[in-house]
């Protein structure tokens, strides 16, 4: 096997999950992270349909339960906290479900063992030759390898150097969000969750842990925006500014939001690119066909899109754009299908009177409907869009 040594840009779900599956294929794998350690906090996931059979290929399933969370009922309440409307429990929760910082952990204790792990440094250039790629990176240090893998999300580092500037590829569905850890002041039990929205706006508060904490989200509308992606406190301030004249329990989870060690801000966008591979580099995950927030499908991708990659790799032995080109393949109508899901997504932050009555009444009557099984019913539809190989 030529190609033996890969680097892979990014620790959170996509990268690790490959480690998992290139270590057991004999490659040699290092793991770049611009973050000091694993990082914490995040939503919630969850894994449908072929995501479900590569955890349980991966031997993962177990571990994961050790952490499974499942939401609990939704309800929408107005400014008084009364409920308008509410969903049945486990409505969004797919199959199996796990923070995102949980399963970041369960994936990096899996690797971390035969992976070389760099955190708190990052990738300043890429020089492609005929025998690899030098890399240089942050902190001074130069290195060869094979193959180059951009699994760094959606403002993928690797994807800037490799295929051009962001704006090529970014589509903004028009709403931002945040997503922070909060104390569960409002004593949610079993996993409930609360949502209560204004026009162009969305605030929710979902019980997480056990009942022993929460996760507090802000949504609003908005055109495309130029801020600094790295800056929280440019970002909580946003947030403040946006919303600090809203009332319901929204007063005390800004005040609550300048403590969070875990503050997490973007746009809700998707990336559209034509390829995903160029020379001895390839995307994976949101870095390569990001489909929101709004679709819920996104770790399944990332985990599905890993496990095809690395078996493509290790089928194609040292053709690696043989391999690249069968993962895309194979990847592509997944994508599409998931992608098509975050349509609409204006009507969860509706920004016209109309549509916010409108969005209220469709909550109220969807339970008693069988738009409720269809809803439930379409990312599933969408997750067994492929059927991955088995790669013996």
């Amino acid at each position: 096997m030529k190609t033996k040594k890969i680097l892979i840009s990014g620790a959170s779900v996509a990268g690790p999950a490959l480690a998992f599956w290139l270590n057991r294929y004999g490659f040699e794998v290092t793991i770049v992270e611009r973050a000091p350690g694993i990082r914490e906090g995040g939503y919630a996931i969850d894994f449908r349909g072929p995501a479900m059979q590569v955890l349980e290929q991966m031997d993962m399933i177990e571990a994961i339960k050790k952490f499974e969370t499942r939401a609990g009922k939704i309800t929408i309440v107005d400014k008084n906290n009364q409920k308008l409307a509410s969903m049945p429990d486990g409505f969004t929760s797919g199959e199996l479900e796990i923070l995102r910082g949980d399963l970041a952990n369960v994936f990096y204790e899996a690797t971390k063992n035969d992976t070389e792990y760099l955190f708190n440094d990052s990738i300043t250039a890429l020089q492609e030759d005929s025998a690899g790629i030098t890399v240089s990176f942050n902190s001074g240090l130069v290195r060869q390898f094979d193959l180059v893998v951009g699994a760094d999300g959606l403002h993928s580092n690797v994807r800037a150097l490799a295929f051009g500037p962001e704006s090529q590829f970014m589509h903004h569905l028009g709403i931002y969000f945040a997503i922070f850890s909060t104390p569960n002041f409002m004593q949610l039990q079993d996993m409930a969750g609360l949502y209560y929205g204004t026009l162009g706006k969305r605030v929710g508060l979902f019980s997480a842990k056990q009942d022993t904490e929460a996760r507090a989200s802000f949504y609003f509308a908005s055109p495309e925006l130029k801020y600094n992606y790295r800056d929280i406190d440019e970002q909580k301030e946003m947030i403040r500014e946006r919303f600090k004249n809203e009332g319901w329990q929204v007063p005390q989870l800004l005040d609550l939001m300048n403590q969070a060690t875990d503050f997490y801000f973007d746009s809700v966008s998707q990336i559209r690119m034509d390829r995903w591979f160029k020379g001895r580099v390839v995307l994976l995950g949101d870095a390569g066909y990001c489909a929101s927030p709004m679709s819920g499908m996104g770790t399944s991708m990332a985990v599905i899109g890993a496990y095809i990659l690395a078996g493509e790799l290790k089928t194609a032995a040292d053709n690696h754009a043989a391999a690249f080109s069968n993962y895309e393949t194979q990847m592509r109508p997944l994508v599409t299908a998931c992608q098509k899901l975050a349509e609409g997504a204006e009507w969860f932050v509706p920004q016209t009177k109309f549509k916010l009555w409108m969005s209220r009444q469709i909550w109220k009557i969807l339970p008693h409907t069988p738009w409720k099984n269809m809803m439930i019913e379409m990312p599933t539809k969408a997750a067994n869009t492929i059927s991955p190989k088995v790669y013996a």
